[in-house]
């Protein structure tokens, strides 16, 4: 019982269970590992709480009274809540998880990204499936609710009350077709602004693109703008455009399109992809383990260095919670 409050507390419903089992103040207090003028104090206290003396001495021990009999299920009940409510959850297992994994993230990462993702979570979580969803100005709403579980990308706009791990780093490069006529020797910067270009109008690091190609004093001249990657491969291979975008994806189209990748002539600054996720859901098993296996996949990416299991500290890159 606290004596501030005079509510029962786990100590005293401990006494009650080992009085009631050992008949004596004595083997209480050994059971409980407490001298026996503390448990006498205690029994004091417990008594005064439930007004009943609840066990009395005779010859045949410490016996309850009728309303010790009464209260005995009671508090063994309460004892075995506090202690389904200490205990740690059990492991995850994702092999026997059927939830649906939902994902925010742009469309050049369905193709970057989504490949290794989808076929590690089909080994690792053959019962569970993957929703891909759109990162817009929705995104820290739905991961703050729980609508999504991680955000992977460039997101500014996610401050305080998220958490984030950086994952790579992205630099700029542009892709134009083998044989192009003019750039056999080489993109410059005097024919980066003199040929034509496919552009991509959407998301956060085209943002950061425009604003240095302004702050550079470069005018592109756009003679085709996309609102995504999906046929910037054909557009490339069939034209003389260029199209100037993140390593990772540019690479990937290139390879898979057999385009050519020069590294981009003007000074635009790298960011950083990160996985992002809400402060409630941080110690959630199964988001904690989605994003263990984004960090296990993407980590370093697309650079050389060999890719580390993050441990229980998931690396270093986290925001502070809400309130920071």
């Amino acid at each position: 019982m606290s004596e501030e409050t005079g509510l029962l507390d786990e100590k005293l419903l401990r006494l009650f269970d080992a009085l009631y089992a050992a008949r004596s103040v004595s083997r209480a207090a050994v059971q409980l590992g407490q001298a026996q003028p503390t448990v006498s104090i205690w029994l004091r206290r417990l008594r005064e709480a439930l007004g009943d003396p609840l066990f009395v001495r005779t010859e045949s021990g410490m016996l309850p009274t009728p309303r010790a009999d009464e209260l005995v299920g009671t508090v063994r009940g309460a004892l075995e809540l506090l202690q389904k409510l200490a205990a740690p959850p059990p492991p995850y297992n994702p092999a026997t998880d059927a939830r649906r994994f939902r994902v925010c993230m742009t469309d050049a990462s369905h193709v970057t990204l989504l490949p290794k993702l989808l076929t590690y979570v089909r080994e690792a979580a053959p019962l569970a499936s993957v929703q891909v969803m759109r990162i817009d100005e929705d995104t820290g709403g739905l991961l703050q609710s729980g609508a999504a579980d991680l955000a992977l990308g460039l997101i500014p706009s996610l401050d305080a009350g998220f958490y984030q791990q950086a994952l790579y780093t992205q630099d700029w490069v542009c892709l134009v077709r083998p044989g192009h006529p003019r750039l056999e020797a080489g993109l410059s910067r005097v024919s980066y602004e003199r040929e034509g270009h496919a552009g991509i109008t959407s998301g956060t690091g085209q943002a950061l693109l425009e604003a240095a190609l302004a702050r550079a004093g470069v005018v592109r001249r756009l003679v085709l703008e996309l609102p995504g990657f999906l046929g910037l491969p054909a557009i490339i291979s069939s034209t003389d455009l260029i199209a100037t975008l993140p390593r990772h994806i540019g690479e990937t189209l290139a390879r898979n399109a057999g385009l050519r990748v020069h590294d981009c002539p003007l000074p635009v600054p790298s960011f950083t992809v990160k996985q992002h996720w809400h402060a409630r859901y941080h110690h959630d098993p199964a988001n904690r383990w989605l994003r263990l296996s984004c960090a296990k996949l993407f980590k370093h990416l697309p650079g050389e260095e060999e890719l580390r299991e993050v441990q229980s500290s998931e690396g270093s890159g986290l925001l502070a919670p809400p309130g920071a």
